[in-house]
């Protein structure tokens, strides 16, 4: 599913416009980003969480000539599902 099958479902059963729809995909997917862009946690009832971990630097090797190299910290967007999401993957 991408984007613009989420807008049709969303318009589907919502009755908006899909131009209208976009929005406010957009404006979700906006806010979670710049949520987690600023560290916070975002919480999801019903559907799980998102949060941002640091990755330390590490030395790493390059595959193709198995030299090492220094790989950077970074930070990482995780997602951790809710139970009720879960139960439902797993039947």
């Amino acid at each position: 599913m991408n984007n613009a099958d989420l807008a049709d479902k969303l318009t589907a059963e919502t009755g908006m416009t899909k131009s209208d729809a976009k929005k406010v995909i957009d404006a979700v997917f906006g806010a979670i980003a710049d949520a987690a862009a600023a560290g916070e946690e975002i919480s999801l009832n019903g559907f799980g969480k998102f949060k941002v971990k640091d990755s330390p630097a590490r030395e790493g090797r390059n595959p193709s000539t198995g030299e090492t190299i220094q790989i950077g910290a970074s930070k990482k967007l995780t997602f951790a599902p809710a139970k009720a999401i879960k139960d439902k993957l797993n039947g």
